[in-house]
């Protein structure tokens, strides 16, 4: 099962150290952040960059989140496990889980990056053809090929939620 852990914004590296440390490793099967690759022109030049895809939060995987929880109390930038639900912490939901392996494009594996998806563009319309962003045309909201930037709305934690996600435009029909 996926949780969330919230901290602050910029602690996400030092927190997950943190837990590597203090917390038994067999409590939790993988701790991480997702980061996004994206491009940036900077003076005429475009330039790679990788950027947090949910600044201050840490997602963690576990099966023992009662034992889980009594471990994390041992790290001192956790602020808190979100989505307590009466005396149980709830998990993400499958939808929620789907869209973040589909994004990070892995199950469970070591990828926790969001890489750039490739497009053609068209006259009007965009043709995604690798990345991310393939099959995800139901959440896309808005590709600004300027910025080469996609909108992508999702479902996390009960609230939509915009993330922001890099494109690489590999070609242009007329």
């Amino acid at each position: 099962m996926y949780y969330v852990i919230q901290v602050a914004p910029g602690m996400e590296e030092k927190t997950e150290v943190l837990i590597q440390k203090r917390v038994k490793s067999g409590l939790y099967e993988r701790c991480f952040h997702p980061i996004r690759h994206v491009k940036k022109k900077f003076h005429g030049e475009w330039k790679e960059q990788y950027e947090k895809l949910l600044p201050g939060y840490v997602f963690i995987i576990s099966d023992f989140i009662q034992e889980l929880y009594l471990e994390l109390r041992k790290v001192p930038l956790l602020t808190k496990l979100l989505g307590k639900d009466g005396e149980q912490f709830a998990a993400l939901c499958e939808e929620e889980i789907n869209w973040l392996e589909r994004l990070m494009g892995s199950k469970t594996g070591e990828s926790n990056e969001v890489g750039l998806s490739q497009v053609v563009a068209e006259q009007d319309a965009v043709m995604i053809l690798s990345g991310p962003l393939k099959n995800m045309e139901g959440y896309i909201k808005k590709i600004n090929l300027h910025k080469r930037i996609a909108e992508v709305e999702v479902n996390f934690m009960n609230r939509k939620t915009t993330l922001y996600l890099g494109i690489e435009i590999v070609g242009k029909k007329e």
